[in-house]
């Protein structure tokens, strides 16, 4: 990618171009690459599309893609650079508040419409090595579809093969978010209008100052929480590591209470006299 280009898996650039209700079509279209529905979506209603009053007001909110469909589908797209351990829980909790949201109190279920969550991940996640999977509710012996109600999609574009056939939209709208200056992009500019479209947009936002700046807020918030996340992980790491060493060394304790003295088991194991003491009372 050239130096000058926003990254498109940058949820705040994400949301610019796939949540803008001045190029609907690229919404339209990346949805239809997706669920390849029977019907084709010829329209859609973009939901909370004021990004920089939702970043300003809360700085560490979900910039996400809502949308409504002309084929009465509800959907929610959401981007996510770096593996917080928990997509498949916390993608079926917004799953399932979507489509509890739509009803009010007292009224009908067959109100409810189909619900979708869209997972674009730019790490491996699942074990398949399918770089798109898709999951609804079957029966668990006959593999029997219960209802498509509610689905749930995984785009993991590091899984994304160099030789997949590129006449997929699909596959050609991931190539866009992998890399949006890639020679395979600028081919696909050529022959498909929505992709130039996108391409286009990506670039008045990247030459755009005051894009760019909340660009680059964005960009180190989200730095900035892959850092916690890791150095949380890294202290729970240590933290178990020490509580099994002290594990062991209380399974020693114990071993050597008839044979040894208080104080020659807290030199041997490393625990604490009052800590020896206590094991010994138990």
């Amino acid at each position: 990618m050239l130096k000058g280009l926003l990254d498109p898996k940058v949820d705040f650039v994400f949301k610019n171009i796939f949540g803008s209700e001045k190029n609907p079509e690229i919404l339209i279209s990346f949805l239809n690459a997706i669920l390849k529905p029977k019907d084709k979506i010829t329209a859609v209603e973009i939901k909370g599309n004021d990004i920089e009053k939702q970043f300003v007001e809360d700085k560490y909110s979900r910039l996400d893609v809502k949308a409504t469909t002309s084929n009465n589908e509800i959907v929610n797209i959401e981007i996510q650079l770096k593996n917080e351990y928990n997509m498949v829980k916390r993608s079926l909790y917004y799953l399932s508040k979507m489509y509890e949201e739509q009803l009010g109190e007292g009224e009908d279920y067959s109100k409810l419409c189909r619900t979708i969550c869209i997972n674009i991940l730019n790490f491996k996640y699942l074990k398949t090595e399918r770089f798109h999977t898709g999951y609804r509710l079957k029966e668990i012996e006959t593999n029997e579809e219960l209802t498509d109600i509610m689905e749930m999609h995984f785009i993991e574009i590091p899984k994304l093969d160099n030789d997949t056939d590129e006449k997929d939209m699909l596959v050609a709208w991931t190539e866009f978010l992998k890399n949006p200056e890639s020679e395979k992009v600028r081919s696909l500019e050529l022959t498909v209008e929505e992709i130039r479209h996108a391409k286009d947009k990506l670039i008045k936002m990247s030459n755009d100052s005051v894009q760019r700046e909340i660009y680059e807020m964005r960009a180190k918030i989200l730095k900035d929480k892959v850092s916690a996340l890791n150095k949380a992980k890294e202290e729970g790491m240590q933290q178990g590591i020490e509580q099994g060493e002290k594990n062991k060394a209380i399974a020693i304790a114990k071993n050597i209470l008839d044979v040894l003295d208080d104080e020659t088991i807290s030199l041997k194991t490393g625990l604490s006299l009052e800590e020896v003491k206590k094991i010994r009372k138990q």
